[in-house]
């Protein structure tokens, strides 16, 4: 059907969790959904569709970096005709604010990257999720109780810079005011508006650069529930 995902186009679902992880993906499926089929395994870019409450919904890996999320966001959208990507990812805190294990809702992110203008002849540093989806993700966090941040993150090519990172810094956390730094974001949203499809971003932040903790690779794939719940009862209302 794709380059990239053997799926037939029926065993995708019109809505997708996007973990960065595909062993975080299979676990989802595994704990999560009912009737779960694997129905990709090109490069291990696990995916999974099965049902979540009578929903049908499907669970996949995006990869790590914009150019990962960038391919798989565009079959999705445009071979399989997916509706909605939910992105449920990790991230660094840049501020005292939020805290390891703290849940966040990307409200627009600000990157340094070429993505867009290369795909589309876009000028922005800015993109944005669509504004419906994240009200239904927000009043779902309300409904279950749970503590959403709504923060702004910067998206970057780069995991670590050897030179020029404290200018970089200055201008991400002082001019910019990102409050939180991942990796995907931007692809997702900016291939969500050339679609004209839905997009959001949920985030368990994983690290600290303020108090220096951080998280083990296994709590990654398997502890970070809240974002997975919140994105999963959200699914409902689509």
């Amino acid at each position: 059907m794709s380059t990239h995902i053997e799926a037939g186009k029926n065993d995708i679902a019109k809505i997708v969790l996007m973990p960065g992880d595909p062993l975080r993906a299979k676990m989802i499926a595994e704990t999560y959904l009912d009737d779960a089929k694997l129905v990709n395994r090109v490069r291990n870019m696990l995916a999974y569709t099965g049902y979540y409450k009578n929903k049908r919904i499907t669970v996949m890996g995006s990869g790590m970096g914009m150019p990962s999320m960038g391919i798989y966001a565009y079959e999705l959208f445009a071979k399989y005709d997916v509706d909605t990507i939910i992105r449920i990812g990790t991230a660094g805190s840049y501020t005292e604010k939020l805290n390891v294990y703290d849940t966040v809702l990307v409200k627009e992110c600000y990157s340094d990257s070429s993505f867009a203008y290369v795909q589309s002849l876009k000028e922005t540093h800015i993109e944005k999720p669509s504004f419906d989806l994240n009200q239904i993700i927000l009043a779902t966090a309300q409904r279950m109780n749970e503590t959403l941040h709504l923060a702004k993150t910067y998206c970057g090519d780069v995991y670590k810079r050897e030179a020029c990172a404290q200018p970089l810094l200055d201008k991400v956390i002082k001019e910019e005011k990102c409050e939180c730094v991942e990796m995907e974001s931007y692809a997702l949203f900016h291939t969500a508006e050339i679609y004209h499809k839905q997009s959001a971003c949920l985030l368990t932040i994983s690290d600290s650069m303020v108090s220096n903790q951080k998280t083990s690779s296994e709590e990654r794939e398997t502890k970070f529930v809240n974002m997975i719940e919140i994105a999963l009862e959200s699914t409902l209302q689509l």
